[in-house]
């Protein structure tokens, strides 16, 4: 059996969809495959329990019927960072647990599928960053890393260091068109020459750079007002904070937007409905709209979410939601293991057990 984990230069960089789409690789190359994620950190109440959605999703595309107790051993909230320090978990005991439940879903697996926590260096409180995580459990590591600009270059030198022997390569994920080629030309030849293995380079897709509206108004627990789909996909925010005249032609230089703006401020409500790229508006303040926008709204198709907090807290949250790359499914996994294909080599990812 081989054991490959997938790690990260920062947070929401794309481990998931990257560690479950190697998953279906696997599978399909005729593998039995196991998943697990150490220290759960894209945490959620269910059933009077505090999950990771990850395994959940895992567990889901993967056709696994693991213990989630046993796929997240350690549930990594502030609460349990908090306790740590103050001396109340015992990093032996953490590593046993870890390991006793990795042993039972690597049972009669040709592959498992680490996942690792937030980014590299997280656990480092109870001494099981992923580093530590892929000492214990004899793991290869695929490094999944960002680039923007020239020096980003360094936190991805830096992570390699720490991995050491355990690398098994670097994989970039969402590079944009800007960049694209100087990480081909340049950065992937700079790393090979440092002997640091290059994976893949896998171009930035709009359709797993944002959230669907549905997914948002989940997340900010807002209550949609209009009966329209909600699978558009937002990537940025908008404030509302000018006039109605203003916002529109500052609305429509704009596409894969949400406007979010105060419930009482119909002026903005309807430029932003007549700007194409305004694919939903978030109205803050718990304030409901004139039945006359509600009803622009459900014509053109646009749904209009109600916010109890107020905008910069709702902004806040929303541009949270975002970043941390909270649409995770089945059609993102299907989309990354396409890119995965296509941009880098699958072989060398899942590493020896496709020797």
């Amino acid at each position: 059996m081989n054991t490959v984990l997938v790690t990260a230069t920062g947070e929401s960089t794309g481990k998931t969809a990257v560690a479950i789409a190697l998953g279906r690789h696997a599978q399909d190359r005729g593998l039995s495959v196991g998943y697990m994620k150490p220290k759960g950190t894209r945490l959620q109440s269910q059933v009077g329990k505090t999950l990771d959605r990850d395994p959940m999703l895992a567990r889901e595309l993967l056709g696994t019927d693991d213990e989630m107790h046993e796929m997240e051993p350690i549930v990594y909230s502030p609460t349990f960072v908090r306790s740590a320090m103050e001396g109340r978990e015992r990093p032996e005991e953490l590593r046993e647990r870890v390991r006793e439940g990795f042993d039972t879903v690597a049972e009669g697996r040709d592959l498992m599928l680490v996942e690792g926590g937030g980014r590299l260096t997280t656990g480092g409180v109870v001494d099981l960053t992923d580093v530590d995580v892929a000492e214990l459990l004899d793991a290869e590591v695929v490094l999944v890393a960002d680039y923007a600009t020239p020096p980003d270059i360094d936190e991805t030198l830096a992570a390699t260091r720490r991995l050491g022997d355990r690398l098994a390569g670097v994989l970039f994920n969402r590079v944009s068109d800007a960049v694209y080629d100087e990480v081909e030309n340049l950065v992937a030849p700079f790393l090979e020459e440092k002997g640091i293995p290059v994976l893949g380079v896998l171009p930035r897709e709009a359709e797993l750079a944002g959230v669907s509206v549905g997914d948002l108004a989940d997340e900010l627990g807002a209550e949609v007002l209009t009966d329209v789909p909600t699978d558009g996909v937002v990537e940025r925010f908008l404030v509302g904070a000018m006039s109605g005249e203003e916002a529109l032609r500052f609305f429509r230089r704009t596409k894969d937007a949400a406007v979010v703006t105060g419930g009482d401020r119909t002026d903005i409500h309807t430029a932003a409905l007549e700007a194409p790229g305004i694919k939903c508006l978030v109205l803050t303040g718990g304030r409901r709209p004139p039945s006359t926008v509600l009803g622009t709204a459900a014509e053109k198709g646009v749904p209009i979410l109600l916010c109890s907090t107020d905008t910069l807290t709702t902004l806040d949250r929303a541009e949270e939601v975002v970043h941390s790359g909270r649409t995770r499914d089945e059609r993102t996994v299907e989309v990354m293991g396409n890119l995965l294909t296509d941009h880098a080599d699958v072989g060398a990812l899942l590493g020896s057990t496709t020797e």
